[in-house]
């Protein structure tokens, strides 16, 4: 038996000896991507849901939004979840797409295109630099390498250096160079649709490398790095494959947050970004595609949904033991975090699978 598939057999230790075709585990995917292209024509409303009909502006923000964070929370659970690195660097690689493209289309004929190709070049640049000096040691010093990078980048934004980053303000978005589809209230649709687009790459992309050899070897390295290298094969080549894939997917996710948002934020520098990104993928289920998206996509709209609830009518005429916990919208997303660690240690789709799997 040859080497990669001693490492294929140490991945998949515990399924079945015969996988369903590609194809099979694709029907669901294009099913659900077929019903959520379909949404900017359904004028709906659900009252307490969406702040107004379905493809209403609000809503397709809103919607494109928690996209953007599914999608992001996917390139997350590629190193969390598949490899098994704990990163609190993530958001570095968010906020250069977003900086990165931000400050390519305010220079006088940049497009859209070409701010997306040097986003790219960032996002492959970056991620390998950050990788090779971060898997020279592992655990928790991996953890607060990736943390001193993301806290270095995120001085470097609130500075302002030369006037670059716009300090604390951010960069508004030059809609000179974007196509006209991507400008106004009007066109909210296609930026949802462009936040679709982002997360079905994401999901091929990771979909497609789990099933290849350096996603066996991720699981392997996950579970038994020793036995990986005892095999012949090179855990940090396979890990910095893995900062390299989630790095550049985490940059092209900071320039659709760009395009939805209108703007390059700080906030998209900050570590409590990673965290958040963090509890997205163990909220879903770590190391499972459709847990990191709907982790993503629910925390997403929870704490946009929250803050807007914390300053209606119906809750300050609640009882103050009430009113205040749902005043504060972290409070809320913290204390599902914990029912969900505690009552579904495998996350959202860890508990459906084990409520199928029962008698």
């Amino acid at each position: 038996m040859s080497i990669v598939e001693q490492v294929r057999q140490r991945a998949t230790a515990g399924e079945a000896p015969q996988r369903a075709p590609w194809w099979r585990s694709a029907v669901a995917p294009v099913a659900v991507l077929v019903v959520l292209a379909a949404l900017p024509y359904v004028s709906v409303p659900l009252p307490g849901v969406l702040p107004g009909l379905v493809n209403s502006p609000g809503s397709m923000q809103l919607l494109a939004l928690c996209l953007v964070f599914g999608g992001v929370a996917l390139s997350y659970d590629l190193l969390f979840g598949r490899t098994g690195l704990l990163s609190f660097g993530h958001a570095l690689f968010v906020a250069a797409g977003s900086y990165t493209a931000a400050l390519a289309l305010a220079r006088p004929g940049v497009g859209l295109a070409a701010a997306v190709g040097i986003a790219v070049v960032v996002g492959v640049v970056l991620p390998l630099l950050v990788g090779a000096v971060a898997l020279r040691v592992t655990g928790i010093a991996f953890a607060m390498v990736t943390l001193a990078f993301a806290q270095a980048g995120s001085i470097l934004v609130l500075r302002n250096p030369g006037g670059l980053t716009g300090g604390e303000e951010g960069l508004p978005l030059d809609r000179e160079g974007l196509p006209d589809l991507l400008v106004g209230v009007v066109n909210a649709p296609y930026r949802y649709w462009l936040a679709l687009a982002y997360l079905a790459l994401c999901w091929g992309v990771v979909a497609w490398l789990v099933r290849s050899r350096a996603g066996h070897i991720w699981a392997a390295a996950r579970e038994n790095p020793e036995r990986v290298a005892v095999l012949g094969l090179s855990v940090y080549r396979a890990q910095l494959l893995a900062v390299l894939v989630a790095g550049l997917l985490g940059t092209l996710g900071g320039v659709a947050h760009l395009l939805v948002v209108g703007g390059a934020t700080p906030s998209l520098t900050t570590s409590e970004l990673t965290l958040g990104l963090l509890v997205m993928v163990v909220l879903g289920g770590a190391g499972s595609r459709w847990g990191a998206v709907l982790g993503g996509v629910l925390y997403t709209y929870l704490d946009n949904r929250l803050l807007e609830l914390a300053g209606s009518d119906a809750v300050a005429g609640l009882p103050a033991v009430l009113r205040v916990p749902l005043s504060e919208p972290t409070f809320v997303l913290g204390a599902l975090f914990v029912a969900v660690v505690f009552f579904a240690p495998g996350g959202l789709v860890g508990l459906v699978r084990r409520r199928r799997a029962s008698p």
